[in-house]
């Protein structure tokens, strides 16, 4: 069945407990969304606040896929640039889905709908997103129409001794 998104949704009590979730979720699931596993909703929590401020001030979108029970299921943050020569593009952070819906493609879902969002939005003209290398990712973005654009080697150190590449990628909107 497939998911049902909704663009900037209420922040109610009942969606920041199922983004906690989800985001705890898919850390300890081993996704590669800024933790490391083991990982607590209490660690997460103070980046979840620094994304709704970013959507109090008018810098961030919420992106929300519930499944058939109403369960966030998917989410991801769609950010505009603050710098003047870089309005035409916007950021795609924290792009999730929930591990039992895993092999569903829910992935390809919600980045199809953060693409059909980010097209309605005055001036937007591509998406940039990053990705961990190492996982496969990049291969998976790209399966979505991303390019790889750039890659710091050993930028994003998970482990002592576990360095992975930081990847670039983008989607031209036109």
């Amino acid at each position: 069945m497939p998911l049902t998104f909704t663009l900037d949704p209420a922040v109610t009590p009942e969606l920041r407990d199922g983004l906690l979730d989800l985001w705890t979720d898919v850390s300890n699931a081993g996704g590669a969304v800024g933790f490391v596993a083991p990982v607590s909703r209490e660690a997460i929590r103070p980046e979840l606040v620094k994304h709704f401020a970013g959507m109090a001030e008018g810098r961030a979108r919420l992106l929300v896929g519930h499944d058939e029970e109403g369960q966030v299921a998917a989410a991801s943050f769609l950010t505009f640039n603050t710098h003047r020569l870089m309005r035409h593009w916007l950021w795609l952070y924290t792009v999730m889905v929930h591990p039992r819906h895993q092999g569903k493609g829910y992935g390809r879902d919600l980045l199809a709908a953060a693409a059909d969002t980010a097209r309605t939005l005055d001036g937007i003209e591509a998406i940039r997103l990053t990705c961990r290398g190492g996982l496969g990712l990049e291969r998976f973005y790209g399966s979505c129409g991303y390019k790889e654009v750039g890659r710091i080697p050993d930028a994003i150190r998970v482990a002592p001794g576990d360095d992975r590449d930081d990847v670039v990628m983008l989607l031209p909107l036109h």
